[in-house]
């Protein structure tokens, strides 16, 4: 198996990241995360997109949220165009364009994780999008006194925009993720910490293992190995945050091989798990 694990954590390099693509018959990715929140709207094409254990088929014009924690993916079902945009935010750039009076993380932070995610937007509020977008791209391709200025005032107001939306957001979207994939994140999701296999799946689920491997893998474009190996670094990482040992860290997320978790840990990551804790340790509260 070789899986693209140095991708399954896009870094960011930048305070932020946009894009506006139109592309034809994109298969899409598999699960994965951005280490930055993520808006993302969708404008036109024939796409489910997967949010933790959740499916939406979308409809242009809806818009969705995501946290560094949440995997999620888009599917391209046919040949048609897909148009959408994206705009990835570092944490610290987010923060730095909140104020007291009114923090603009409240749409990523503030929810379940993998729910709440996706709202649609009405005609007025997709025009009001679009324009901010719009003026956000002019700013990007200039390089003339006060544009960086201008671009952090799109972003601020599109952020305003989206969280207000979010707020007041009536929308319950139709949840399509096929109920062998959902039951099987949520099996992996409580017994992380113990020793999980595709036998004990089958015998759970009364279906045969290459059935399930092969609908899993369908669905999220990971194995499920692969799979489990992420959602153990994830919960190893939250572990570092709070201050427990490598060690600690390693064995109460699952991993039984030390040198492995290492080695996953950093592919997955892109550092190790030491100059994680200690480059978290370092940032303020």
């Amino acid at each position: 198996m070789n899986e693209p694990f140095e991708l399954r954590y896009d870094p960011i390099q930048k305070d932020f990241l946009y894009l506006h693509r139109i592309t034809t018959y994109n298969l899409g990715t598999f699960y994965h995360r951005h280490e930055a929140y993520e808006l993302y709207l969708f404008l036109r094409g024939n796409v489910n997109f997967y949010i933790e254990n959740s499916c939406y088929h979308l409809e242009p014009g809806d818009l969705l949220v995501i946290n560094p924690e949440e995997m999620h993916r888009s599917f391209s079902l046919d040949e048609s165009e897909y148009e959408r945009i994206t705009i990835n935010l570092q944490k610290s750039y987010l923060h730095r364009l909140s104020t007291p009076a009114t923090h603009l993380s409240g749409c990523f932070d503030y929810r379940p994780k993998g729910k709440g995610n996706i709202v649609h937007l009405e005609e007025a509020q997709l025009k009001r999008f679009l324009q901010l977008t719009g003026d956000l791209e002019e700013a990007l391709a200039s390089d003339a006194y006060g544009t960086d200025i201008q671009a952090n005032c799109c972003i601020a107001q599109l952020l305003v925009l989206t969280n207000t939306v979010f707020h007041n957001a009536s929308f319950i979207p139709t949840d399509i993720m096929p109920e062998l994939v959902r039951k099987t994140m949520d099996y992996i999701e409580v017994h992380l910490a113990q020793d999980i296999t595709l036998e004990q799946l089958a015998g759970i689920f009364h279906l045969n293992s290459t059935y399930i491997s092969r609908q899993f893998k369908k669905h999220t474009g990971l194995t499920l190995r692969s799979y489990i190996v992420d959602r153990r670094i994830a919960l190893a990482k939250s572990y570092l945050y709070e201050g427990l040992s490598i060690t600690e860290a390693c064995y109460q997320s699952g991993f039984s091989d030390y040198a492995n978790f290492i080695r996953s840990f950093t592919k997955i990551v892109g550092i190790s798990p030491g100059r994680f804790a200690k480059k978290n340790a370092s940032l303020p509260e």
